[in-house]
């Protein structure tokens, strides 16, 4: 068949028609179960596509294409290889390309460019160029840095095949136990916006199109102000809370955010509690999607929940409940029901496509309104080019993925995201570091020192000493919610006594991957230099220390004092804890100079 006999076949594939024609065209050839399987945004891994996934629990590839009509899916996990993954891609193209309509596949993905590899939130950047957490990417504070990131993360995702960024998360990080806080730009509403929306332009590029990748903006209405801090994935999670009436705080980076033209929004797990809206989680919310983000604010764009609504999954070997908070009494079609009556157009996470074709035929949801849903999710494949061009050219991929100018951004950023809270006495700094000291480490490999220092095995024969530690969490029953960094902020005792130890050995310096406000004050009563990173390699780290690449960092939040200033802290509040150690914006950028020395 020739291209012209093709595009008499399907219509819709005529690229020089206008592209509400070509929706039209395609949407009047679709079936019910056609348009239902736009509506389903599910799990997938890269593997054999005729084969189920048992990780996911979710049919082959093949059927949810073939069958279901699937053409979205979060891909978890990667490869080694960024050919491998291309490769992967164009065979899910061909697959989608055989189907009646040939309506091309969408492949989106959670962040993997950084170091958090949790896989309900974010990925290794494994052969991707790799950088701080947007926390690191705030602490920096540069919004031509943050494009710069985007556009080269864009070029990165375009040359596998991945075309939805399942971020930027612009919550609002107010509550210091919340697990979520790495891959938001912290506590603060106007360096949010500010940053997202440089974040947006990078991806979406300076017009939206064939190289775009497009943003689906989390968690609307902001997650953060969370009940003790406890995510909703999980069912102690389900309540948002706003004792400071600071409901409008948390809107103002997504009003930002779709001005600057971000093209997908997903509402949070969370219910609100004691505010004017329904107490139902935001995906079920009718108030929040379409009294504020339709109505208010003027957003057309796909609304997609977020993961696991309406079904229960077994994660890691365990049973979880669907995170239907709110309306866990309803079935998983009644729950189905009431996200698309709220003004949701897509289910992320879910594969049950009857669903909603059995509630259009029985008439309780219009089939205008599922024509509304594909319409928006039509134009998304269209605009990105998806119909002209499925495929990616997978023999240049490793051309593009981690090249060498995007390897070494990305570790630029690295040196420059790092922060340094104290710096010694005030008439004799620690830092920088002399090469020629002897150095004692824990949590660096000994054999990484090279050219940084001279490695002695043990504390007593140590120049300095330098300690990397994470901020404390507490674990959980499962696998999956000692995941989530939850629970008390502050350190246990013996690992405090530990350095104190080690302190009496020689200076210790102190780096803490600060994922949550850790209570650092123990910490800096015994360091002589204490520093937080936000995903930093031990070069980097070394490379600061030792003076050759300059400090940039500034705090993206308020470090607290103590955990009772973070219990008494209200959760929706930015900055409401009492006396903290160190506020937003503290960073010593030239060494040699001396840190806060009253602790």
């Amino acid at each position: 068949m020739t291209s012209t006999e093709h595009n008499a076949a399907r219509p819709w594939l005529n690229a020089d028609l206008p592209t509400g024609e070509r929706i039209q065209v395609l949407l009047s050839a679709m079936t019910i179960e056609e348009k239902a399987g736009l509506c389903f945004h599910s799990m997938i891994g890269i593997g054999d596509l005729t084969e189920p996934n048992p990780v996911f629990g979710t049919p082959a590839p093949v059927d949810l294409v073939e069958w279901r009509h699937m053409s979205h899916f979060n891909l978890v996990g990667g490869s080694a290889s960024a050919r491998e993954m291309a490769e992967w891609h164009n065979a899910l193209q061909e697959v989608a390309a055989s189907t009646r309509l040939g309506i091309p596949v969408t492949v989106s993905t959670d962040p993997r460019h950084s170091f958090t590899d949790n896989p309900g939130t974010a990925m290794m950047a494994g052969p991707f160029s790799q950088w701080p957490e947007p926390l690191g990417l705030a602490a920096i504070g540069d919004e031509e840095l943050v494009e710069r990131f985007g556009d080269i993360a864009r070029q990165e995702y375009v040359a596998v095949g991945l075309r939805v960024a399942l971020h930027p998360q612009v919550d609002l990080a107010t509550e210091p136990r919340w697990s979520r806080q790495v891959a938001t730009f912290g506590e603060d509403a106007e360096l949010t916006g500010r940053l997202g929306s440089a974040y947006v332009r990078g991806f979406q590029g300076a017009s939206f199109g064939r190289g775009s990748v497009s943003t689906m903006t989390k968690h609307f209405p902001g997650g953060g102000p969370q009940q003790d801090g406890e995510d909703p994935h999980f069912p102690y999670g389900r309540e948002q809370v706003y004792p400071g009436n600071a409901f409008e705080v948390h809107l103002e980076p997504f009003e930002k955010l779709i001005a600057a033209g971000t093209r997908q929004m997903m509402p949070y797990y969370g219910m609100p509690v004691g505010t004017e809206y329904e107490e139902v989680g935001f995906g079920f919310n009718k108030s929040v999607i379409t009294g504020l983000l339709r109505e208010r604010f003027g957003f057309d764009g796909i609304v997609c929940t977020d993961w696991g609504l309406l079904s229960d999954h077994e994660i890691f070997g365990h049973a979880f409940p669907a995170r239907a908070w709110g309306v866990e009494h309803l079935s998983s079609r009644e729950r189905m029901k009431k996200v698309i009556d709220a003004g949701a157009d897509q289910f992320g996470g879910e594969a049950c496509p009857e669903l909603l074709v059995d509630l259009v035929v029985s008439g309780e949801i219009p089939e205008s309104r599922l024509d509304e849903c594909a319409r928006r999710i039509l134009r998304e494949k269209f605009e990105l080019g998806l119909f002209e061009m499925p495929y990616v050219d997978a023999a240049a991929a490793d051309g593009i993925v981690g090249n060498p100018e995007f390897r070494a951004a990305g570790e630029r950023a690295q040196r420059a995201s790092i922060t340094v809270l104290t710096n010694g006495s005030l008439d004799s700094p620690t830092l920088p570091l002399s090469v020629a000291s002897r150095l004692y480490v824990e949590g660096i490999e000994p054999d990484g020192l090279g050219g940084y220092g001279v490695f002695v095995p043990t504390p007593q024969e140590a120049d300095a000493i330098i300690v990397r530690l994470k901020a404390p969490f507490e674990q959980r029953p499962t696998i999956f919610e000692s995941m989530f960094h939850s629970g008390s902020l502050a350190f246990p005792d013996e690992l405090v006594d530990h350095l104190r130890d080690l302190a009496k050995h020689a200076p210790i310096i102190v780096d803490v991957y600060a994922d949550r406000p850790a209570i650092i004050e123990p910490i800096a009563t015994v360091a002589a230099a204490v520093t937080v990173n936000w995903g930093a390699s031990a070069d980097a780290l070394l490379d600061v220390l030792t003076g050759r690449f300059a400090p940039q960092g500034h705090l993206p939040f308020d470090l607290p004092r103590s955990m009772a200033a973070v219990e008494a802290a209200r959760p929706d509040v930015p900055f409401d804890t009492a006396d903290p150690l160190f506020r937003f914006g503290h960073g010593i950028t030239e060494l040699g100079a001396r840190g806060r020395q009253t602790l």
